[in-house]
């Protein structure tokens, strides 16, 4: 079984720390159920702050574990209803509710932008990382990753990377355990000079 979340939330955790934790509240008159097993990084892909895990199950289950269906980010409108699961704070099995409040921004938080982000009040504060965002219908429509603040504090603007982009890379993860890209390795600088160096060579001029 695997697991998807941030690259930055398992980064800095060594090989051996790495556990997933598995809450089912259950029924209303029942205590909840927790189970924590090993996890083990397939692969990640720091450029959309993704990451695979691989989780480790042996004997029975203490909790039944339904993988989330999958939604679509690419017809995703503004003013949708979504909601966001995670454990802000340490608080586990928490959810907020908001809406889709932008689409297609650009998160700048490493080595390259991530494009096409989506955009959303519901409330993201630390603890919600790798979580789901989920639409009306309970559909993963991207995996939440940062908060935009002015202010230093949780107050601002949420940000997820869309599911599409997190389908596309976590196949390749799994498949080759990372993701391959092609780039032209020139700064846009260095074309413009260039290109006006034939410009002018081109027209006799000096």
């Amino acid at each position: 079984m695997h697991v998807v979340t941030n690259y930055h939330v398992v980064r800095e955790i060594g090989p051996q720390d790495l556990q997933v934790v598995f809450l089912d509240g259950g029924k209303d008159d029942d205590l909840p159920k927790r189970e924590v097993l090993k996890g083990e990084v397939v692969g990640t892909d720091p450029f959309t702050d993704t990451a695979v895990i691989r989780v480790f199950s042996s004997g029975k289950r203490l909790v039944p574990m339904h993988p989330l269906p999958l939604g679509e980010s690419a017809a995703l409108e503004v003013g949708q209803s979504v909601y966001a699961i995670g454990n802000p704070f340490g608080l586990d099995h928490s959810m907020s509710k908001g809406i889709i409040s932008g689409k297609s921004r650009t998160l700048d938080i490493g080595e390259r932008p991530i494009q096409g982000c989506i955009q959303t009040d519901a409330s993201i504060n630390p603890g919600n990382s790798g979580g789901p965002l989920l639409d009306a219908a309970g559909r993963v429509i991207g995996v939440n990753t940062a908060i935009l603040t002015a202010s230093g504090t949780s107050a601002g603007v949420g940000l997820a990377i869309p599911v599409d982009t997190v389908k596309r890379n976590v196949e390749l993860i799994l498949k080759q355990g990372f993701v391959s890209r092609g780039f032209l390795g020139i700064t846009f600088d260095a074309w413009s000079h260039s290109f006006e160096s034939f410009v002018l060579l081109l027209f006799g001029k000096k």
